[in-house]
């Protein structure tokens, strides 16, 4: 029996957020273009490919059996528009570091959580936007007290609570944890080059 006879096509899965579809609990990079947007998979014992209609997208390895939660990504698939080419990892630890020691803590977490740093990024400028309704000084406190729980890679949905509450004001002992006059600002941009997504399949 032939061993890449396919399987029946899997109609209408959704590509996600972080520009991949699932399947039997791993990932497969699409061309960032098409989140959002509903694709077929065609399956056989070793590949699978993905389509939009007729015209087929990418195709992977798939992952070895009884492997999960494992990502494969095309380079071609990373995102390349101006969104992702503003904002990259080290930028946004730039940014917290100038927040402070905490909350660069909680950003590093987020990019060491995920095999590809472009899946992070939403999540962490999600925490460091907060510092644009409150000050930088309540935000690293927030983030201080969140990574004291039991949360290992605290996100935007535990620091969120902290700061409505003032959990960070009602409970701030320590001197360093002054009320701060100036919020931190995005520092300037730059754009990554071509060279940064070269490489092979990941």
């Amino acid at each position: 029996m032939p061993s890449d006879i396919p399987r029946p096509i899997q109609y209408g899965r959704k590509v996600q957020k972080n520009g991949h579809v699932v399947w039997e609990k791993n990932f497969y990079s699409v061309p960032y273009a098409q989140i959002g947007r509903s694709v077929d998979l065609r399956i056989t014992q070793s590949m699978l490919e993905i389509y939009l209609g007729a015209d087929r997208l990418s195709s992977h390895l798939l992952a070895p059996a009884g492997v999960i939660n494992e990502y494969r990504t095309h380079e071609g698939d990373l995102p390349n528009g101006p969104r992702y080419r503003e904002w990259d990892a080290g930028r946004c630890r730039d940014w917290a570091a100038r927040v402070g020691e905490h909350t660069l803590l909680v950003v590093n977490r987020a990019f060491e959580s995920v095999p590809v740093e472009e899946q992070a990024l939403d999540p962490v400028l999600a925490v460091l936007r907060l510092t644009k309704r409150y000050s930088a000084a309540r935000v690293e406190r927030a983030c201080e007290i969140a990574l004291q729980s039991r949360v290992r890679s605290p996100r935007y949905a535990h620091l969120k609570p902290i700061l409505e509450t003032r959990q960070d004001e009602n409970s701030r002992t320590h001197p360093r944890f002054e009320p701060a006059s100036e919020q931190a600002a995005p520092p300037a941009g730059y754009v990554r080059g071509a060279a940064y997504y070269a490489g092979s399949v990941k």
